[in-house]
């Protein structure tokens, strides 16, 4: 039963940040805040908004996965497993380190820049 109710509340707090990273898309916070994620947890190392560096650019990867409804979770799982192959010869090394929320932060704030570039 305890493991049950972990997942549940695990559900719980992704849906509230996922609400709350929506909330801030509508006031304009997201972009700043997405960003400032990404610098924290050392994205930016190897990817940037525009420009490919190591791996593809944020932006790149919203437009490949615009209107796709899993992408979110996707994206967030590709970041803690890793991923090989996706974008080239480069592997997306595991970020273990990055939490379940952080992730889908992250994947939320950067999935939201295919709808900034179309403004």
């Amino acid at each position: 039963m305890r493991g049950k109710a972990i997942r549940i509340m695990r559900a719980a707090v992704l849906t509230l940040g996922a609400v709350g990273a929506a909330s801030a898309q509508t006031t304009g916070g997201a972009a700043v805040d997405g960003l400032a994620l990404a610098s924290q947890r050392q994205c930016l190392g190897c990817h940037q908004v525009d420009a490919r560096r190591v791996g593809p650019p944020f932006r790149a990867i919203a437009e490949r996965f615009q209107g796709r409804p899993e992408a979110a979770d996707h994206l967030a799982r590709m970041m803690r497993e890793g991923s090989r192959g996706q974008w080239g010869a480069i592997p997306m090394p595991a970020q273990t380190r990055l939490s379940d929320i952080d992730a889908r932060r992250l994947a939320l704030w950067i999935l939201s820049l295919k709808d900034a570039a179309a403004d």
